[in-house]
């Protein structure tokens, strides 16, 4: 049986650049090579385009920023043209037939449909949600709107772009939320650019920090309670709902920061299963799987929800592209309920990306033929 041409693309212009190397090293040493011919790209922090040709060198190495953000030793530039309909990378040397492509990429630029974008014109199948449901979930204010008119229950919340930026009154907003809030970039992940505030001076600070992430940002009621996840697997008709995670934050940081994700390994406590009751759990899957089909999520997703004091479920975000490294819940959350490996939940979603490319094109094709 003939090899899968995969295009594994890391790395891009996001605050979140060196998450994505973690995860890329993390789903190369998982892939089962009878099965795959690897081609590794890499996006520099300034978005150029390379291609790296010794993936051992990669997984070695894979969490130092600079095999990417500097032209070294095995990185060469690569070019795409449409050859036939289909996309293929240029190389000095040779062309890179692709058969389908894992974007293994988080945060702008990479989870927000712009990649998505690119690989559509190059008509690639690609892993994980389309260019809309990247482009709505990447906007927390979007997603929440949708998830409210749903009848989803969601946090108070208040929206600001730059251009609004002097109507932000720190005592307004005390009056409306209290005391703390969260300070959130509107657009990014892994918690980057986001603050938790319970006085002025940090108030002013935290904003500053957020729009240097994002044009808009988001200030946000603090839920006491308890932060669970839950990841969902498939494509339309046919999802697989993982098992319920629980994030306990350290004291330290007070919640589930981007060092308590990556930098302190003992920054928080990953429960899984959460040790919640079976009836509260059913619930949140169901809530899940009902966030990602109202997104018009397909192929892979990990939703994050609070569980308040009252024990109401209420849903935070969304994550279309999310983390693969070791510390990672949406993989672990997959596996735990299915029973799956590592490397079959990557062989689910490469074969999930190219049923929904051939679904696609067999729809457009039938268009076609009508008109």
């Amino acid at each position: 049986m003939a090899k899968t041409n995969l295009a594994l693309i890391c790395g891009g212009k996001s605050v979140e650049h060196e998450v994505s190397l973690i995860s890329a090293k993390n789903v190369i040493a998982a892939l089962d090579f009878t099965k795959y011919n690897l081609s590794l790209f890499a996006i520099t922090k300034t978005g150029s385009f390379r291609f790296y040709n010794d993936c051992q060198n990669f997984l070695n190495h894979g969490n130092n920023p600079k095999l990417i953000s500097l032209k070294e030793t095995g990185f060469v530039d690569v070019a795409w043209r449409i050859i036939d309909g289909v996309g293929q990378a240029v190389l000095p040397h040779e062309n890179k037939q692709i058969d389908v492509v894992f974007p293994i990429m988080h945060g702008s630029f990479a989870e927000d449909g712009k990649i998505q974008g690119f690989l559509e014109m190059l008509n690639l199948p690609y892993v994980g949600p389309d260019v809309l449901a990247s482009s709505i979930a990447m906007d927390k204010e979007i997603t929440k709107k949708l998830a409210e008119i749903a009848g989803i229950k969601i946090a108070k919340y208040l929206s600001f772009t730059v251009t609004a930026k002097k109507e932000i009154n720190f005592n307004q907003i005390k009056m409306k939320m209290g005391l703390p809030v969260f300070i959130k970039p509107a657009s990014s992940g892994s918690s980057v650019g986001i603050n938790k505030v319970d006085d002025e001076t940090s108030f002013k600070r935290a904003i500053k920090e957020a729009f240097l992430v994002d044009h808009k940002i988001l200030i946000e009621e603090a839920i006491v309670g308890r932060e669970l996840e839950c990841s969902i697997l498939g494509n339309r008709g046919a999802l697989i709902v993982g098992e319920v995670g629980e994030i306990i934050a350290s004291e330290k940081h007070g919640f589930y920061s981007y060092d308590a994700k990556y930098i302190d390994k003992l920054g928080a406590a990953l429960l899984i299963p959460a040790p919640i009751d079976p009836i509260k759990k059913k619930e949140i899957q169901i809530l899940a799987k009902k966030i990602f089909t109202i997104l018009q999520c397909e192929g892979m997703s990990r939703v994050d929800l609070f569980m308040n004091e009252k024990n109401e479920i209420i849903f935070n975000e969304i994550n279309t592209i999310p983390g693969f490294t070791q510390i990672s819940m949406y993989p672990k959350l997959i596996m735990q309920a299915t029973g799956m490996s590592y490397s079959a939940l990557i062989d689910s979603l490469i074969t999930l990306a190219i049923d929904r490319y051939s679904r696609n094109s067999r729809i457009l094709f039938e268009k076609r033929m009508v008109e």
